[in-house]
């Protein structure tokens, strides 16, 4: 059996990491694997691209392209601007597969501009399509802020209002009930709750969805010695170091680093303002960085995820306010290293952090409850130590790479 798994990225952004690690889990197993995508950021050998020197040399160039049309539609609230694909340009993907001519082909995050819409129902080979976000299923939005349009037919978006008497959501949307309207797709999500809105949705409510988490290799992300990380990051010894991060992590609204800032405003005004301080990678401080009531060490990006693993090693509690999320890897590299993490109960969080078990879930979006959650971790060390075994032990039971890749190819041999 010959797998092919489609991506626009290798190693850049969670999808791409989650897709990478799945082909890499795969390769171990001696599954015959292979990973086409749009830009490579990898030395990987084995990662192939779709061919064009002028996409490796400018990799934002067909995602701008492919979103250019949604400039002249963009809602003029800042909180409801969010990514939103429209998955339009000419492509060359079909006579690639074909030369490949894989068994299965395996879907991943496909957006910015590596395949159209209409190709996908030209590959003529079995489908698995592990969603990383809600797109495949909406109008364009990746993910819907609590709209529920998508159930029914998308349009009159409230992220991309109709303007020039064009509805870009309902183009869209039209545009994949008409071209998949009659594949035999099999959906993979993450995530219980996306798993959810996938078979409430209009487009895949007949189709059949499997819940498969990420995997983690657990070599790489695993406990180290507190102080000798924090030595090597220059961190204190004698203070509790709180933890964020993620990909664009103080810009991307639906993040929460707004409601973060909230919430250590209000840890700062207390006894532990002068026990704490923060960590954020992810993102550089800039002159307008604001004042979150600690301390601030800013990482910038991280890549290597040695570096990345001994970070989370460093904190004491990994905190993830996102508004919405499927089941992001932050948190179960944090865990698998040994720091609790606190959420908001939202998205696929409550499928990794168990409440008071191995870190804290928050009332949704409560910001002092946010800060309550912090504090409990922190406040009790011998509960810390039982909330960090629990953290590795859940991964360990749940996230590894070698059950996740035993249940895809468990499901590539259903569908071929």
């Amino acid at each position: 059996m010959k797998v092919l798994h489609l991506s626009t990225y290798d190693t850049r952004g969670g999808a791409a990491k989650a897709a990478y690690r799945l082909y890499n889990g795969l390769e171990n197993m001696g599954v015959n694997s292979q990973m086409l995508v749009q830009v490579k950021f990898s030395n990987d050998s084995s990662v192939i691209t779709t061919g064009s020197k002028i996409v490796q040399k400018f990799p934002k160039l067909r995602p701008r392209l492919d979103s250019f049309p949604k400039l002249f539609f963009r809602s003029s609230d800042p909180t409801k601007i969010t990514p939103f694909s429209l998955q339009w340009l000419p492509n060359s993907i079909e006579s690639k597969v074909a030369e490949i001519a894989p068994d299965v082909i395996n879907l991943h995050w496909i957006s910015g501009g590596l395949i159209n819409i209409e190709t996908i129902a030209k590959l003529n080979k079995p489908i698995v399509w592990t969603l990383h976000d809600m797109w495949a299923f909406t109008g364009g939005c990746h993910y819907s802020q609590e709209c529920t349009r998508y159930q029914e037919q998308c349009g009159n978006c409230p992220q991309m209002p109709p303007k020039y008497n064009l509805d870009l959501s309902s183009w869209v949307w039209q545009r994949k009930a008409k071209a998949w309207a009659n594949l035999n797709i099999t959906v993979v999500t993450p995530s219980r709750w996306l798993a959810n809105c996938a078979s409430s949705s209009s487009l895949f409510k007949d189709w059949r969805v499997e819940v498969i988490p990420y995997g983690l290799d657990t070599e790489i992300y695993k406990p180290f010695e507190q102080y000798l990380v924090r030595e090597k990051f220059k961190l204190p010894q004698d203070k509790y170091l709180i933890l964020f991060g993620a990909e664009n992590s103080t810009t991307d609204q639906r993040k929460g680093f707004h409601l973060l800032k909230v919430g250590l405003e209000n840890l700062s005004k207390t006894d532990w303002s002068s026990q704490c301080e923060l960590i954020i990678f992810g993102a550089k401080k800039l002159n307008d960085s604001p004042d979150l009531g600690f301390k601030t060490h800013y990482l910038g990006k991280l890549n290597d995820e040695n570096t990345i693993a001994q970070l989370y090693a460093a904190a004491d509690v990994f905190v993830a306010p996102s508004l919405e999320d499927n089941l992001p890897n932050t948190i179960m590299e944090s865990l698998a290293c040994g720091t609790p993490c606190v959420a908001f109960d939202i998205g696929g969080m409550p499928d990794m952090i168990e409440h008071q078990q191995n870190g804290y879930l928050a009332k949704p979006f409560d910001t002092q409850d946010l800060a309550r959650g912090i504090v409990w971790v922190l406040d009790n060390k011998s509960r810390w130590l039982k909330l960090s075994i629990k953290a590795r032990q859940k991964v360990v039971k749940d996230f590894t790479l070698r059950k996740q890749a035993d249940n895809y190819l468990k499901l590539y041999q259903e569908v071929i």
